[in-house]
């Protein structure tokens, strides 16, 4: 079975050292980058995962991850970041660009692995479901490829990100039907992923906002949730 491989993106070299030892003793095949430029050199589409620090020299992990997410080769590859940064604003900052999940330092590797190991579950399940799905979902002039990861409004290819377009899939498999926050939340992120009510609004108001005249048709039921809707 080939081996899954991880990036680790951080300027501290002893933590991404230590980082390193215990992915590869976990059975990962690991990269490592001291900063966002020099990440951005390799050929990051062969990544499963990138564990990505926010605060380094030069350019910032969440300006990296806001390119990745916007790149149609690269905005699929789950994102864990790895930071400091405590705030609720600042974690809702970091979700809210894509990120599978966010990890406060200091941090202990046990917990490190425990979450690398849950993302990478989740991703792998999805690749794995996708095909039994039907590949393409048509609204008018809404187009999405599921197993392409591509989104289409009246002919344009519009960016979107991983979680944007896990959320799009899902509401629209589910015409007609209002999800309450707490079934969208288990659909699209681990159960151990701290996640707030207000990170799904925000993704819902970015959603309506690239499907352009056709984001009327995700309705909002106050006091329910979301759903999509002729």
């Amino acid at each position: 079975m080939e081996k899954q491989r991880i990036l680790v993106v951080d300027d501290e070299e002893a933590l991404t050292n230590v980082v390193r030892f215990n992915l590869e003793v976990e059975g990962y095949e690991v990269d490592t980058a001291s900063s966002a430029e020099e990440a951005l050199k390799l050929d990051i589409c062969h990544y499963d995962l990138i564990l990505l620090d926010v605060m380094m020299g030069g350019m910032s992990g969440f300006k990296m991850a806001q390119m990745l997410k916007e790149n149609y080769e690269t905005f699929s590859i789950p994102i864990i970041f790895c930071t400091a940064k405590t705030t609720e604003d600042e974690m809702v900052a970091g979700l809210n660009l894509g990120a599978d999940d966010y990890i406060t330092k200091p941090y202990s590797i046990r917990n490190l692995l425990a979450r690398v190991k849950s993302v990478l579950r989740r991703t792998s399940r999805l690749q794995q479901e996708r095909p039994r799905k039907a590949g393409v979902l048509d609204f008018e002039g809404l187009h999405v490829d599921c197993d392409a990861k591509r989104l289409e409004v009246d002919g344009v290819e519009v960016p979107i990100t991983r979680k944007e377009l896990e959320l799009l899939i899902l509401l629209m498999n589910n015409l007609g039907k209002i999800l309450s926050r707490e079934e969208i939340l288990s659909h699209i992120w681990d159960d151990d992923v701290f996640v707030l009510n207000r990170t799904i609004d925000v993704k819902i108001t970015r959603l309506r906002k690239k499907i352009g005249p056709y984001g009327k048709h995700i309705v909002t039921r106050f006091g329910y949730g979301y759903g999509f809707e002729k």
